[in-house]
């Protein structure tokens, strides 16, 4: 899976904010049961099954009126969960401290995949310490982030 684009993006993010919720971000691509987009939501009280069913309701009928996914799909809505995925730079910058795993679309230094604590956001990379080393990593070119399995 990777993040969706941009035009994806723009046609979900209204509905979902619409409905009072947050976009958390959006992923397309091969999953288990074939190519499927997912949408991740959020809201101050969390996210409940009917949350993600009222969002999927919506979705499915904009989506379809907008045509921007040419082939056939399964939509998926949920909450971000415990791995959190991570797509903007603000929402990097909210978990400093906090362990994460990262792949890379292009890499750095020859490498796409990242295991450690970040530990900073500032030039638009998300910094992560892997081993004793920091690494620069541009936030645009993420390919998926999300954070290692902490309980709220």
């Amino acid at each position: 899976m990777q993040r969706a684009s941009p035009q994806v993006v723009s046609v979900v993010e209204p509905v979902v904010s619409g409905l009072g919720y947050e976009l958390v971000g959006a992923e397309f691509g091969q999953a288990e049961n074939g190519q499927t987009l997912r949408v991740y939501i959020d809201k101050d009280d969390g996210i409940l099954m009917e949350d993600c069913a009222a969002v999927s309701r919506q979705l499915n009928a904009v989506l379809d009126v907008e045509d921007t996914i040419k082939s056939a799909y399964l939509l998926e809505v949920s909450s971000p969960g415990v791995d959190r995925p991570l797509f903007t730079e603000a929402q990097f910058a909210a978990q400093v401290g906090e362990q994460v795993r990262v792949r890379m679309a292009d890499g750095v230094n020859g490498r796409r995949n990242f295991k450690g604590r970040l530990v900073g956001v500032e030039n638009a990379n998300a910094v992560v310490e892997v081993d004793g080393i920091d690494y620069d990593l541009p936030v645009t070119d993420v390919e998926q982030a999300h954070l290692i399995g902490r309980m709220p």
